[in-house]
């Protein structure tokens, strides 16, 4: 008994050794973990500027609801980055106005944790979120409406008046600039901590075995060059650095400038297929394959890409808990649709 508990006790020792070496690894390689309080998180994602409050996220998220803000009355941010699918949309090309299919093939990123991401779109043309909400509110192809529609349908309706001026005070101006930075207070608030995080904490027992494998795999193989920061992705880097990605036909993007796209986030991969820019691989151990040949220069055999997939699962996040609201009734004044 007594050369049991001993045995016992050095293979625990030797499992939290390994837990703790894992960590170090994943820290070195530059992937770090969402603050586990409140406190630490807050001092990452708000602006002092523009500080987070309680009725600007409310104020935010029916704007975020609102298809009022389309051209169409059809088309709100929920309809590209719903947040039931994992902020996505679960299509290969976003669809928009007059059921248009993205003219590039492009495909939504997730809205959840892209207040972490140092670049917004697949070019990086945003550097943050309340530039990115004026994007696609006024793009063609997505919402199709001017800003001067924007303000005009929002100053219409005196319960959204009358709660810019809760959220920003009397003399706020409602312009368009205001009602797309108040869409990304709320995207902000949009952060999934998952059990990934909670091992990176400290806690050995949040991954298991086979978890901690697939991410030593990870690590191992190259993958966190280009997916780490909190986000595990949302910066600028190289793309096809080893060779052709095999579905670059479909669409025409090739990056910004310098040929540089935005790594998409692996938090709630399991959730966001079609995966690549231009949503053309559905199977994310087909996208963990690709990746290897496409940027590492290097074929993954289908067990290391199961170990690397397993590992992926455990990034799945809690979600902050949506109640859909209640949006204020237009008026007589509220400009009517548009299917032009």
């Amino acid at each position: 008994m007594k050369i049991v508990k001993v045995l016992g006790i050095t293979a625990l020792a030797t499992t939290i050794a390994l837990g703790s070496s894992l960590v170090e690894k994943v820290k070195n390689s530059g992937i770090k973990p969402i603050p586990s309080s409140n406190y630490e998180l807050l001092k990452l994602i708000d602006d002092p500027k523009d500080p987070i409050t309680n009725a600007k996220v409310e104020l935010g998220k029916k704007l975020y609801f609102d298809p009022r803000l389309s051209r169409s009355n059809l088309i709100s941010c929920n309809t590209c980055h719903n947040l039931a699918l994992g902020g996505a949309d679960n299509v290969g090309a976003a669809i928009g106005h007059k059921w248009t299919a993205n003219p590039s093939h492009l495909n939504s990123p997730t809205v959840y944790n892209s207040v972490f991401f140092d670049a917004q779109f697949w070019d990086g043309r945003s550097a943050h979120l309340a530039d990115q909400a004026q994007g696609p509110v006024q793009a063609g192809p997505e919402m199709a409406a001017p800003k001067d529609l924007v303000e005009d349908r929002v100053n219409s309706i005196p319960e959204y008046i009358n709660e810019f001026k809760t959220a920003y005070g009397d003399n706020v101006k409602i312009n368009f600039e205001r009602i797309t930075s108040t869409i990304a207070i709320f995207e902000k608030t949009l952060v999934t901590p998952s059990r990934f995080d909670q091992f990176l904490h400290g806690n050995e027992n949040a991954l298991s075995k086979e978890e901690k494998k697939g991410l030593n795999t990870f690590i191992d193989k190259g993958c966190a060059s280009c997916h780490n920061g909190i986000a595990l992705g949302g910066t600028l880097q190289p793309f096809e650095i080893a060779a052709k990605y095999k579905f670059a036909e479909v669409g025409d993007f090739k990056g910004n400038a310098q040929g540089m796209v935005k790594t998409p986030t692996l938090r709630n991969i399991t959730e966001t297929a079609p995966y690549f820019h231009n949503g053309a691989i559905w199977s994310l151990k087909e996208a963990v394959k690709e990746m290897g040949s496409t940027q590492l220069g290097i074929k993954i055999n289908d067990k290391d890409a199961d170990d690397i997939v397993t590992f992926l699962k455990a990034l799945t996040g809690e979600k902050p808990t949506i109640v859909y609201p209640v949006l204020p009734a237009s008026t007589d004044k509220t400009p009517k649709p548009s299917f032009d």
